[in-house]
């Protein structure tokens, strides 16, 4: 973003409600579109202070998920500043829920996730998945996992003028128990590693690493971001402690590489 009136600041409160992508907006009016991708990509990488350029109102789907922003931030690495790096410790449980879903925080002595999807298409159905966010996970299992929709879900995107750009290419399309895209699926549950993905991109919107485990049932965006809502309004919910070294290595993209990431490309 350009300084002034075009900055946008990649923070939980200025989300504009959109239901089916992530949304920034400043006290300007202006706004981003679909951030979700290159947050996590930040988050899953390790990255903590970023300034993100971009020149149009939604940031490019690619692939349809964060494995091309992963490889390049891993290509040309990283550089660590002289200053303190400071987490949110998760201290007692917050849950926001709605009649779509539901989704809650809950102490974690590491980073953990857990997501549980239940569609009526055959091809995506009912999936589980934990993982531990430590270290290099999200590029090893979760970063190429691609967005996915219905057939019947394209057109209703492009109307609302999302996924302009969309295609089989960048999205796993399925039609009852048919998987459209070419090539089909990179992972038997690729749609809850997506899910996983994209609550991972908003809860970077926190504004520091999470220390604690993320659940999600049927969440979607705007419900994580209701969350992190209801946990900063929540008194005696969280802390913010400045990370020594054990516990920086504990924090999600430290030790990630970029064969790692070459592998699940």
């Amino acid at each position: 973003m350009q300084i002034g009136d075009n900055a946008i600041p990649a923070r939980w409160d200025r989300v504009e409600p959109s239901s089916l992508c992530t949304k920034l907006t400043n006290e300007a009016g202006i706004s981003v579109s679909t951030v979700e991708h290159v947050l996590a990509a930040l988050s899953g990488c390790g990255v903590h202070n970023a300034r993100i350029e971009i020149n149009g109102p939604e940031v490019p789907i690619l692939d349809g998920s964060a494995i091309p922003f992963v490889l390049g931030i891993l290509k040309h690495g990283l550089e660590y500043l002289d200053a303190p790096l400071t987490a949110l410790r998760v201290l007692r449980e917050v849950k926001f829920g709605t009649d779509q879903g539901w989704a809650k925080l809950v102490p974690s002595d590491v980073p953990m996730m857990s997501f549980h999807i239940n569609f009526d298409a055959a091809a995506i159905g009912i999936q589980d998945k934990t993982l531990n966010m430590s270290n290099g996970s999200f590029v090893r299992e979760l970063c190429n996992s691609r967005t996915f929709c219905r057939n019947s879900d394209v057109d209703a995107m492009r109307a609302n003028g999302l996924a302009l750009g969309g295609s089989l290419e960048n999205a796993v399309v399925v039609d009852g128990s048919d998987v459209l895209t070419p090539g089909g699926l990179r992972h038997s549950d690729e749609a809850v590693r997506h899910k996983m993905l994209d609550a991972l991109g908003d809860l970077t919107l926190a504004g520091a690493p999470i220390l604690g485990h993320y659940i999600g049932h049927r969440a979607g965006h705007a419900i994580t971001n209701s969350l992190l809502h209801k946990l900063f309004t929540s008194p005696g919910a969280f802390e913010l402690v400045v990370c020594d070294e054990t516990l920086s290595e504990i924090l999600p993209g430290v030790g990630a590489t970029l064969e790692e990431c070459v592998q699940v490309a």
